[in-house]
């Protein structure tokens, strides 16, 4: 696949006056106690509450008319099928978002209220996945995925050049990992623009398949399981073309945070102001609990801020994971 940082500056260009800079914030109180900066990558900010916006809007702006006439539909964990509807209504293109049932409900929700039509299928991403390609044959709808595609990746990687304009020195930057598009995203572009930064990727313990892949050495299923990082679930797709082999060769590293240091994090931030989803948490609970040791200048993205608001009370008050159904 042949992606680099021209196609991610015109991604920057496309969708331009359509997404938010997002600011850059200083931890205090985690710089203080590591010895060094720990900035906050304000994400969470986003038009539609995630990251998933440049991805989205950058794809449907890359699609030739005939095929935005035709509709277009996608599978996701929440956050992107959210995005791709405030894009597609903001365009007037009509879309299909495909849930399965680990969605969390404020997620559905809110993909509802933008207009697009949810169906919610199965008991996993793949599932869900599945529902998009018979959409694709049939209705002739075109599909939108939510990581492994080029366009996505490119439109992600917009955040890579905002953190290296905002961060001098920069040694560090803490990615969440799921599928791939924001990670692959991310560090294309921090690897042509500041070389010497490293890029982890960061996921929950249970059902982490980008990780469990790179370990393979090819793409693997595994069964998905309750998490507060939930927008982190699903699978990379057995056929995936695009994002494995570009975390594979681009990440640094690769760490799987513990549900109670997810909890940490999502304490940590909501304390300083920040109430964010469990997957937004995990680069500040890798710092929390010592299993990254910054070096120098480290930014941590905060990737979304779409958690139900009863569970983060219940987080914010002491419980350590998502409650059995």
């Amino acid at each position: 696949m042949n992606l680099g940082i021209d196609d991610i500056r015109a991604a920057r260009q496309r969708i331009r006056g359509r997404i938010r800079q997002t600011p850059m914030l200083r931890d205090e109180m985690l710089s203080a106690g590591l010895g060094t900066p720990v900035l906050l990558k304000c994400e969470h900010l986003q038009d539609t509450g995630s990251f998933k916006l440049r991805g989205a809007t950058n794809a449907l702006l890359s699609l030739p008319p005939e095929a935005l006439a035709r509709g277009v539909v996608t599978a996701s964990t929440g956050n992107h099928g959210r995005a791709l509807a405030h894009a597609a209504h903001a365009l007037g293109v009509p879309a299909t978002v495909c849930l399965s049932r680990l969605v969390p409900a404020n997620k559905v929700a809110a993909v509802r209220q933008l207009g697009a039509e949810v169906r919610i299928i199965g008991e996993s991403q793949d599932e869900a996945m599945a529902e998009v390609a018979r959409l694709v044959r049939d209705k002739g709808m075109t599909q939108i995925p939510p990581f492994d595609d080029p366009a996505i990746v490119a439109g992600q990687g917009t955040l890579g050049i905002e953190i290296v304009e905002q961060v001098a020195d920069l040694d560090a930057v803490l990615v969440p990992l799921s599928g791939g598009g924001l990670a692959a995203g991310i560090a294309l572009a921090v690897r042509a623009l500041a070389p010497q930064a490293r890029i982890v990727g960061l996921s929950m313990e249970g059902g982490a398949v980008m990780a469990a892949s790179i370990a393979a050495g090819h793409p693997v299923e595994l069964a998905e399981t309750a998490s507060l990082a939930d927008s982190l679930g699903g699978g990379i797709g057995l056929g995936n073309r695009v994002t494995f082999a570009l975390c594979r060769d681009l990440l640094d590293e690769v760490i799987l945070v513990p549900e109670d240091r997810i909890a940490d994090g999502l304490r940590h931030l909501g304390r300083l102001g920040h109430v964010v989803e469990g997957a937004a948490a995990v680069g500040i609970a890798a710092l929390l609990s010592g299993a990254f040791r910054p070096s120098g200048p480290t930014v941590a993205l905060l990737s979304g801020a779409n958690i139900d608001p009863g569970l983060h009370a219940r987080i914010m008050a002491g419980a350590n994971r998502v409650e059995p159904a």
